[in-house]
């Protein structure tokens, strides 16, 4: 069979890739031979294979009809959703309706699994995001508490953190304990930094508009219109979680978000994200978002180390349970 595209109405530099690297991906992932002349795409190959590939070109020269410059890892999951059977849930991704603005850049999910985990916050006031480290848990949060302070539906946004020790002692950092505790909060200033102006993140946080504070400082507070973030929530104790939650005032929205294979606590079942799990799961409001590597959005390397240990901690897992 052979096909041919037409995109001359869009710049093909931002689809086909830096010196067709976009391209490339699509030759390797299919035996279709693929070529590409200004604005015309011609493919050649087997029938299947080459309506996969008209597939997620056409899905990608959406992204770029609506400002969006393709990148390498974008053309990657959009050949394993095709690949995979999932073209629905891929054309639903990239339908435009969970386009996050009013930001220093607009921000969009880039995965089904991120656009759930948008959706969910858009229609609850509690959120519990968990998933491993690169899926835009922390960042997608940040990105939609921003967007309602922009919208004026909630008045303030309070990022929280536990300052649990990761394997560094706090007691040897030079400071005080406002300075000791900075570089575990340095995270979330840099995805505020990222959304917002610098400057006005600075006027913001020193309005009190925006707080970025450990967890502890929580206690017997009851927040009101705000948009609450409590991130690396696995280093949170269950007497910590329940504290926090409790904090929820009226027309104020919640979202925890953690790692449960990145527990830095002494023992890992005193985690309250681990056991939060079971007790809040029947409650209305309240929705669980569970990502995975395939929902990793950082360098391809990030994805293939989180499988990595995946398999490691199974095979490990699968040895113990020999061994009993």
């Amino acid at each position: 069979m052979k096909r041919k595209i037409s995109v001359e109405d869009i710049d093909s530099v931002h689809l086909y890739g830096r010196r067709d690297s976009n391209l490339r991906v699509l030759q390797d992932s299919f035996g279709a031979r693929i070529t590409a002349r200004g604005g015309e795409i011609t493919i050649v190959g087997d029938d299947a294979e080459v309506e996969q590939i008209a597939a997620v070109l056409d899905q990608m020269a959406g992204l770029v009809r609506r400002g969006r410059t393709v990148r390498r890892e974008d053309v990657i999951y959009a050949v394993r959703m095709v690949q995979e059977g999932r073209i629905d849930e891929l054309v639903r991704l990239y339908d435009g309706g969970a386009r996050l603005t009013g930001l220093k850049r607009p921000v969009e999910p880039k995965t089904v699994g991120q656009k759930k985990y948008v959706d969910a916050m858009e229609h609850n006031d509690i959120v519990v995001s968990i998933g491993p480290a690169g899926t835009g848990k922390t960042y997608l949060a940040v990105a939609m508490a921003v967007a309602a302070l922009r919208l004026k539906s909630v008045e303030r946004i309070v990022l929280v953190r536990p300052a649990v020790e990761a394997g560094e002692s706090l007691g040897y950092l030079p400071g005080d304990y406002q300075e000791k505790i900075a570089p575990y909060l340095r995270p979330l200033y840099d995805a505020l930094r990222d959304m917002m102006d610098p400057e006005r993140v600075k006027k913001l946080t020193e309005i009190g508009t925006i707080e970025v504070i450990p967890l502890a400082y929580m206690r017997g507070r009851t927040l009101n219109d705000a948009f609450v973030i409590l991130d690396e929530a696995q280093n949170s104790t269950m007497p910590q979680m329940k504290m926090f939650l409790t904090r929820l005032g009226f027309n104020s929205r919640t979202v925890i978000t953690g790692d449960i294979t990145q527990i830095d606590l002494a023992n890992r079942e005193m985690s309250g994200l681990v056991r939060v799990q079971d007790v809040l799961a029947d409650i209305d409001g309240i929705e669980f978002v569970y990502l995975n590597e395939s929902d990793v959005v950082r360098h391809r390397l990030v994805r293939e180390i989180v499988k990595a240990f995946e398999r490691y901690a199974s095979a490990k897992e699968a040895v113990a349970r020999e061994g009993e």
